[in-house]
C-alpha cells in the first residue's frame, strides 16, 4: 500500500468512528432529561436534587427541538425550576416532589 492510500483509509475510519460517536450522543435529550430528573427524586440533599434537575432542564430544553409535546415538555420545564429553587434552599422534600412531577410531565412529553 501505498502513503495515499492508508491515509484514505485512516481518513475512513477516523470519519465512521466520528458518525458513531454522534450516534451515540445523539440518545434523545428528552431521555437524558428523564434520566436526570429521576435522579434528582432519589438524591439524599436538596444541593443534589438541584443538581440533578438544572441538568435535567438543560436536557429538556434541548428536547425542545425533537418532536415532542411541547405542553408536556414546558410543564416539566417549570418543575424542573421549581425542584432547582427548592433544592437550593434547603427543602429536599419539596424539590424531590416537584422534581417527581417533572418526570411524570416529561414521559408524558416523550409519548
Amino acid at each position: 500500500m501505498n502513503k495515499k492510500t492508508i491515509i484514505l483509509y485512516a481518513s475512513i475510519l477516523i470519519m465512521a468512528l466520528f458518525s458513531f460517536g454522534a450516534v451515540a450522543a445523539g440518545q434523545n435529550h428528552l431521555d437524558q432529561a428523564i434520566q436526570h430528573a429521576e435522579a434528582a427524586v432519589t438524591s439524599a440533599d436538596g444541593k443534589t436534587v438541584a443538581k440533578h434537575a438544572q441538568e435535567a432542564k438543560t436536557h429538556a430544553k434541548g428536547a425542545k427541538n425533537d418532536k415532542t409535546d411541547a405542553k408536556h415538555l414546558d410543564e416539566g420545564i417549570k418543575f424542573l425550576d421549581d425542584a432547582i429553587k427548592e433544592g437550593n434552599e434547603g427543602n429536599s422534600d419539596a424539590a424531590k416532589k416537584a422534581a417527581t412531577d417533572a418526570v411524570k410531565h416529561l414521559k408524558e412529553a416523550a409519548k
